[in-house]
């Protein structure tokens, strides 16, 4: 079943109207983590579903309850749950996105208001939430709305769930997920055949990509606690143990300048690549030199670009992030800290998991902290976790991406394994036992969390090609 050319042209008839759409969507501050913004999380769910209704498509507010943020009781945003079509000769697609999107204001350094969507100079959508997830979302009824418009039908059943929540660790969503799977036909997640989602990126600003792995998460923060006070070090320093002293060598013998983990057992858990795996690698469009300009230095680990890739992709990683309750700011205070706190996470890559994880690295740093033969008191604790997720990107799922990719870009897309994380990818795998696909829009400088972010244009248009495609090229997989 071929692609339309109608539907090529009507998305390039109607790019402007599409950018309206989007500058709407942008304009809704709808921050998850913010108390205040919660009222405009849940305008940006009811102006969603409405859109997705207007467009055929049958929807539900799924309220989620509540949860407890910062002291505060707080209300979830509604999820949006979504069917179009339930024809049983044609394969059933299930799409995710997030609507909520960071915090942002003026002051963090944005050169116009996060919250209006602005076109650059150079043809960029710039505004909160414009690549990360807006656009993409609103790519999906793009699609929809051309095919409404031409009346042409669907090449395939459509599923949706869309959430509020994902910028504040999508409470609530896993339990509606295994809810709605245990419901089978009777749930809003009936016959699903596949998983698209449209919430990563691109590995430069030049190939588009099929991403078929995550790391998951092991998020740590130690605390190191000894004296009532906080004390003065022309007073007490060589007299006691300092807790700052103690979390600093703590903290150093986590991971080496090489990028080694340090813990024993972390590292050998992962065994070596298969010389398919090191194909793909190779063939990736990204160089050292792709990786220190996102850096904005000459700092990469090594001259290997294969290694260098692996590092990012299907080995662990651990990350040392900050120190609380320290001195900083300006002057040069001479306190010594009744108590610091040391936060850091390890990216894990399969088998790892955080039950796995989280007993090596208890063991190991109360080994360590005991050869110091400190009075000090160490507090471990675990904050959170997230599993990492593969999948075969032989399937025809990826298969019918890299034909639409093809079609669209005229290029084969790189494969990859994304190094941060989506947990309910992995939700989504386990829990309807089928292929879940990550299918960016964006390019690797959209700056997504960042100040100034922004989507192309041409991702925006040619994206939305991209998702109307892949559905087509779903559709063969049917015959």
């Amino acid at each position: 079943m071929a692609t339309p050319a109608s539907l090529i042209q009507y998305i390039d008839d109607n790019a402007d109207a599409f950018i309206q759409r989007l500058s709407h969507a942008v304009s809704i501050p709808s921050i998850s983590c913010e108390a205040a913004h919660r009222p405009d999380v849940v305008k940006m769910a009811v102006w969603l579903s409405n859109q997705l209704k207007h467009l055929g498509v049958e929807t539900s507010l799924v309220d989620l309850g509540k949860h407890t943020s910062d002291g505060e009781e707080l209300h979830l945003p509604p999820a949006i749950l979504g069917r179009m079509g339930c024809d049983p000769l044609k394969k059933t697609v299930l799409i995710y996105g997030h609507f909520d999107v960071q915090p942002a204001s003026i002051s963090d350094g944005w050169h116009t208001d996060p919250f209006t969507l602005t076109v650059s100079p150079k043809d960029e959508l710039v505004g909160r939430g414009s690549t990360d997830d807006k656009g993409p979302i609103l790519g999906w009824l793009n699609v929809l709305e051309a095919h409404q418009s031409l009346q042409l039908p669907l090449p395939v059943n459509l599923r949706f769930c869309f959430e509020g929540m994902e910028e504040c660790g999508s409470e609530g969503l896993d339990d509606l997920i295994h809810s709605e799977v245990k419901k089978g036909k009777d749930g809003w997640f009936d016959n699903v055949d596949c998983v698209c989602i449209s919430d990563n990126y691109w590995l430069n600003t030049r190939t588009p990509c099929l991403t078929y792995g995550l790391r998951g998460l092991s998020y740590f923060k130690l605390t190191v606690s000894g004296p009532a006070r906080d004390l003065h070090s022309g007073v007490f320093g060589r007299m006691v143990h300092e807790p700052m002293t103690d979390l600093i060598a703590l903290m150093s013998k986590l991971v080496d300048t090489s990028g080694d983990i340090l813990i024993p057992g972390i590292d050998e858990m992962v065994g070596g690549p298969t010389v398919d795996e090191i194909a793909l690698y190779k063939a990736l469009d990204y160089s050292i030199a792709d990786v220190e300009d996102s850096a904005g230095a000459p700092i990469a680990l090594s001259s290997d670009n294969t290694k260098v890739m692996m590092g990012r992709m299907r080995m662990p990683s651990l990350s040392i992030h900050g120190i609380e309750g320290a001195f900083s700011g300006v002057g040069a205070k001479t306190v010594i800290p009744a108590k610091v706190s040391g936060k850091f996470s390890i990216r894990l890559v399969p088998p790892q998991t955080p039950e796995l994880v989280e007993p090596l690295v208890r063991s190991y740093l109360l080994s360590e902290f005991a050869k110091l033969k400190s009075k000090n008191t160490l507090t471990i604790e675990d904050l959170h976790g997230g599993k990492p997720w593969v999948t075969d990107h032989k399937h025809w799922n990826f298969e019918a991406a890299k034909r639409a990719t093809e079609a669209v870009y005229h290029k084969t897309p790189d494969y990859t394994r994304e190094g941060g994380s989506i947990p309910v990818t992995l939700t989504f795998a386990d829990s309807l036992g089928v292929s879940v696909m990550l299918l960016p829009m964006g390019r690797g400088d959209d700056g997504a969390h960042s100040t100034n972010e922004k989507l192309d244009r041409s991702n925006f248009i040619q994206g939305t090609k991209l998702l109307g495609t892949y559905l087509y090229e779903v559709a063969k997989a049917a015959t």
